[in-house]
């Protein structure tokens, strides 16, 4: 799933860095984030991940998903 993702996503210069941003359209986004519409939005809301508008369509920006993904808290096992 990642590859086919990967194929699709645009890249885009960011004017600060100089760095290409990987952009796909919102629902691979979300495929690629594993989580819905919903979260997808409230995550946009909470700057845990980044969003753009490029024309009529919402573009997630998969570095912002990854870096969200790393962010997350280990789970921690009961030793028995």
């Amino acid at each position: 799933m990642a590859d086919i993702t990967e194929k699709h996503a645009g890249t885009m210069v960011d004017n600060d860095s100089n760095k290409r941003r990987r952009l796909v359209e919102f629902k691979d986004g979300c495929r690629y984030g594993k989580f819905g519409r919903t979260k997808a939005y409230e995550l946009i809301a909470l700057d845990r991940i980044r969003a753009y508008k490029m024309g009529g369509k919402t573009m997630i920006d998969l570095d912002s998903v990854d870096e969200y993904h790393t962010s997350l808290p280990r789970i921690e096992t009961r030793a028995s």
